[in-house]
């Protein structure tokens, strides 16, 4: 079992890890909460290998549980998913004294993690993340939210879980493109802030090579993301860095409908594209967005976008919730392991697609 504790000022909690967690999911939650009942909010697809495995588990404690299962997809991280979510649970006359657990990956993450921070003023939740995208990013740090029809992540707030449990072994039913789409965020945490991350996963020439080393690449992604939400919890400097590449890749997951490049993918093209336009302004040295794409292209990863117009792509930018008056703060590289935040005019970012 490996532990990390977020130290905040004004909370705390651990993020555990280890291979087969999922099956000891009852103790676990015993450890943390003596209420009654606990809502389980999880997709059709994490709902086939684990909703009942964590039902039982928690039944058997003697837990009154309500299982929530809404359809797989980014489309189900929206305001009628929230409403639909809200009558479920006062249905089920869930209290602030009760618990709430999102089973699943960034989608049920963030819309469960919402629903939490605003059903009554705030109801005690748990991450039991099953994507790797989910693992090492969404399910920690507080970031919980919903999407608009015009943007992503517009409607949101900080409230931060109880606890993370973390089962690797729950990966080895990802479909290979899911897998990838979290290693797409793992290169992410290598190129902002640790080079020997970056270098071990590029090191890396199979599948089965990866899975054994997935435990020390989860744990290292996490306390990365740590330690820079507890220097920064409210997203106002440091932690601007997590958002390398997602600018642009937020765009073009818009741009698609949500229905085109999943989340890793687009921001694996927003990387390359800032990393290469960081190279022809001087930034940083060549031969970084080489090796970047090497990377990618070894796990599936896209680098080009394709037949996206740039254009389209700053129009979507301009709603972005990261924009600050006339200005946004872009992430840009100096190095791999070594991310700096630089402030744009939004005309300008058409020059860094």
């Amino acid at each position: 079992m490996r532990k990390i504790q977020v130290k905040l000022p004004c909370n705390k909690y651990e993020i555990l890890i280890k291979n087969g967690l999922i099956q000891d999911i009852g103790d676990k939650i015993a450890n943390i909460y003596t209420g009654d009942k606990i809502a389980i909010i999880t997709d059709t697809n994490v709902d086939k290998f684990y909703g009942d495995i964590v039902n039982n588990a928690l039944e058997e404690k003697g837990y009154d549980t309500l299982k929530v299962v809404l359809p797989a997809g980014e489309k189900s991280k929206s305001m009628d998913s929230l409403m639909a979510l809200y009558n479920k649970l006062l249905d089920f006359n869930l209290n602030r004294g009760n618990l709430i657990i999102a089973l699943g990956g960034g989608v049920i993450g963030d819309l469960t993690g919402f629903c939490a921070s605003t059903l009554l003023r705030g109801i005690p939740f748990v991450q039991i993340p099953t994507s790797l995208l989910a693992q090492i990013d969404s399910s920690i740090g507080g970031k919980v939210a919903v999407d608009l029809p015009r943007g992503k992540n517009l409607v949101g707030s900080f409230y931060h879980p109880k606890a993370v449990f973390i089962d690797p072994n729950v990966l080895q039913t990802l479909e290979r493109k899911f897998l990838n789409d979290g290693l797409g965020e793992a290169i992410k945490y290598g190129l902002i802030k640790d080079r020997g991350l970056f270098e071990k996963l590029s090191s890396i020439n199979s599948y089965d090579e990866l899975f054994e080393n997935l435990g020390d690449i989860i744990y290292d992604c996490c306390d990365i993301k740590r330690g820079v939400v507890e220097r920064d919890e409210k997203d106002t400097g440091e932690r601007m860095i997590l958002n390398f590449g997602h600018t642009i890749g937020h765009a073009i997951e818009k741009i698609q409908n949500y229905e085109g490049y999943s989340h890793g993918e687009a921001v694996s093209i927003g990387m390359y594209s800032i990393a290469k336009r960081c190279e022809d302004m001087g930034f940083c040295p060549e031969g970084v967005s080489e090796s970047i794409k090497e990377v990618l292209v070894k796990f599936n990863l896209p680098c080009s976008i394709g037949d996206i117009k740039k254009e389209d792509i700053a129009k979507a930018i301009s709603v972005d919730k990261k924009n600050i008056g006339k200005s946004m703060n872009l992430i840009l590289l100096k190095d791999i392991g070594e991310s700096f935040i630089h402030k744009v005019s939004r005309d300008e970012i058409v020059n860094f697609i």
